[in-house]
């Protein structure tokens, strides 16, 4: 498994901890790397991942909330809630990857740690996001 694939599964792990307990973002990071020995381009990625999208959640939000049809976006597992959120803080800021590989990333860690359709429902869900950004012009690649 790449370097990048497993630094999104890190951000994930960390969103989730953050949600699950409340425990702020700064106090959740510094308590995860404590007992691991990561490459440090895999830390620095997760680290800008997890606190990236912690600290954009009101735009990720309300973009998720326009693309979920019959669906609120607490109604979501939390798992599957934070792997679409990563997905579209990639989707905006992390300009070096293409939309289809951020898409694709998602999938293969829903399918890792999500529910059984949860990497078909990310894929449903971000492609018709990728589609709105970039018709807004969203999405400078």
């Amino acid at each position: 498994m790449g370097g990048r694939r497993k630094a999104r599964e890190y951000a994930l792990q960390m969103l989730y901890q953050v949600e699950a307990s409340g425990t702020p973002m700064s106090d959740v990071s510094d308590a995860f790397w404590e007992d691991r020995d990561i490459a440090p381009e895999v830390r620095a990625f997760a680290d800008r991942l997890a606190r990236g999208t912690a600290s954009s959640l009101p735009v990720i939000d309300t973009i998720l909330a326009e693309s979920l049809e019959n669906w609120r976006l607490e109604r979501l597992a939390i798992v599957d809630r934070n792997i679409l959120r990563l997905a579209v803080y990639e989707f905006l800021h992390e300009m070096e990857t293409p939309p289809i590989v951020i898409i694709d990333e998602a999938i293969e860690v829903a399918r890792r740690f999500g529910g059984e359709d949860s990497w078909q429902f990310a894929n449903g869900i971000l492609d018709a996001i990728r589609k709105k950004l970039e018709a807004a012009g969203a999405l400078h690649r």
